[in-house]
């Protein structure tokens, strides 16, 4: 699973798509906690982050959503920095 970003103790992934299922999502790893947020809206559909952590992804997600979606369907994978 490709490690998309690192900000704020948290860790950005994605799944490689033959393993992976719709909705296009992320899933973020964030302390001792998981979850998986989904793309179109940047919410989190599955897991335990705190409210905290789950902000701070949404706003990865609002900032960077083209090239992640274009990430899920084309499976070219590459780095992003933090949004500040």
């Amino acid at each position: 699973m490709p490690v998309i970003s690192r900000f704020h103790g948290i860790t950005i992934k994605m799944y490689l798509r033959q393993k992976e299922h719709n909705p296009p999502h992320i899933h973020a790893i964030y302390e001792d906690c998981v979850g998986m947020f989904s793309l179109t809206d940047g919410e989190m559909f599955e897991g335990d982050i705190p409210s905290k952590g789950q902000q701070m992804v949404k706003e990865f997600i609002k900032h960077y959503r083209s090239r992640l979606l274009e990430m899920w369907e084309t499976q070219d994978f590459e780095k992003l920095s933090p949004v500040e």
